[in-house]
Order: C-alpha cells, then structure tokens, then sequence
C-alpha cells in the first residue's frame, strides 16, 4: 500500500518573520505529490487566541491538531505529514504511537531540540515546545495523553545546534540521546542509537533546518553548519530499511518566492521519496 501524504500547511507554531511562508513551503509540496494519495487539513487563516496557555496563537493550533488526527484517523498505513511548523508533527507522532501500542522512537532531526514548556519558552512559539509535547508535558489539549507519550528515553536528537537553557536541563536530567551533525554522516550511530531505545517501531521527524543552509535556501530559522542533503537522505534511507517506520513528518520549508521554492523541492522530494519508500517494504 502505498504512503498517504497528509498536508498540513500550519504556521501558527512559528514566530518567524518567514511565519506564513511556511504554508507556502507546504502547499509547494503538495503540488509535486500524488492527488490521489494526499489529503489537506484545512489551517484557518486566523492566528488564533492564546487564551492564558503561554502558547501563541494557541486555539488555532489546538484545532489544527484536532483536524489533523481526524485526517490521520482514515489513513490506513504509513502517513507521511507534511508541514508547515514542526506543530504539524504533534498528531501524527500521536497517531503513529496508538498505531503501534506505544512501541515508538522518535527520531527528531532539526537544529533545535523543541523541548521547551509554555513557562520556559522565549518565544512562546508551539514549535520550540513540540517534542516537549510529545513526550507528554505541555499546555492542555496539546501535550500528549499517557496512551500517546513518548518516554524521553525512546526520544533521539539529531543534529541540534541551538539549546535554551530549560531544554539542555531536560536533555541531562533524562539522559535523551543526542547525536551531533558529524554523527547523522554515519547511518550506522543513527541505527544504534535508536535500537538503544529498546523500541521496534520508528517515527522520523525532519525540521529542514537540520540541513546547512547551503543545502537550502527556504529556511524560516537558517543555522550554519548543518548536515549535507546527501548524508541526511542517505542515513533516512539506513533507518527506514532498518526499522518499521510507523509514520514521519518533514516540516520548516519557508520559500522566499515561487522561483525559489522550485530551486529547494528536488532537495525535499528526495527526502519524501526516501521515506515513502518503506511503505514499499511494509507491503513485501
């Protein structure tokens, strides 16, 4: 059975300048997915309320998640999300963990580790918090209940390079696995981190701000010395041939211009087509 792909042109988790490229970034993705395998959830055009949670633009965000999990509970195999902010990966880790009975790594690949909680954040941009979330702390309608968490310690972090102070407490008091942007070069540390977790089952997470800049030019949060495309398709391709990918989402794609998008989509494509592929080997 071939991969849904589940659009999800979100940008109210972002408090860039480039905020509502993000929706651009998704809907220029959409254009090059199949029709027939790819479902949009509809993001209102209202940032939304905070509503005293110490979430920017928290309501529209909240239902957005909401929509999402409604679009994801009609998808009968892998669901490849595409954002938008790293909030759109909020219901699809969700899904992906009901999926599989809570036997599920997440391997989040992005410049920043996006653990921070509503009173540690600086921004108060859902994005910084979105694995935080994941793992079950957070503002109510977004963190993840105990039939949905991920457990810190089936978390892996791939080449983050800008840590708040709360976030690096996080990290060290439970022991989340953290992999530097040389590591992610080398799919053999990447697979032994995540069998380390102890977990069958894998979501992968791209924020495509993982990669150098170099590499693309549509980066809401552009940070230096990231990873080569080349090397982060290729250590996707070691992980899904290597475990069940139980679902995955890219997000962070910010174009500048419809021109511009066009130069960074073979970039992304051939991400997607590494990560479609393992709904191939699922069905062999």
């Amino acid at each position: 059975m071939p991969a849904t792909f589940v659009v999800v042109p979100l940008w109210q988790g972002s408090v860039s300048a480039r905020a509502m490229s993000l929706a651009d970034g998704a809907a220029a993705v959409r254009g090059d997915l199949p029709a027939a395998a790819t479902i949009e959830v509809e993001v209102p055009a209202e940032a939304g309320e905070m509503l005293e949670t110490g979430v920017r633009r928290y309501s529209t965000i909240r239902r957005v998640r909401e929509r999402t999990e409604e679009a994801l509970a009609g998808v009968p195999g892998l669901a490849i999300t595409i954002g938008g902010d790293c909030g759109a990966a909020l219901a699809a880790v969700a899904h992906a963990s009901r999926r599989t009975g809570g036997d599920l790594a997440v391997l989040w690949l992005d410049a920043h580790p996006d653990l921070n909680t509503p009173a540690s954040s600086p921004s108060g941009g859902f994005g910084g918090m979105t694995l935080r979330a994941i793992a079950g702390e957070g503002a109510e309608g977004l963190a993840l209940d105990e039939s949905e968490r991920v457990e810190p310690t089936r978390l892996v972090l791939g080449g983050i390079r800008a840590i708040d102070d709360e976030e690096r407490r996080f990290i060290d008091e439970h022991a989340v696995q953290t992999l530097t942007v040389e590591d992610l070069s080398d799919p053999t540390v990447v697979v032994a981190a995540l069998e380390a977790t102890g977990a069958t089952n894998v979501f992968v997470h791209v924020d495509l701000d993982v990669l150098d800049p170099s590499a693309l030019a549509g980066l809401s949060y552009p940070m230096p010395f990231g990873v080569e495309a080349s090397a982060l398709v290729a250590l996707v391709r070691a992980v899904v041939e290597r475990f069940p990918l139980a679902g995955a989402a890219i997000a962070g794609f910010a174009p500048s211009t419809p021109d511009a998008a066009d130069d960074d989509l073979p970039t992304i494509l051939r991400l997607v087509g590494a990560l479609a592929a393992a709904a191939n080997r699922t069905d062999a």
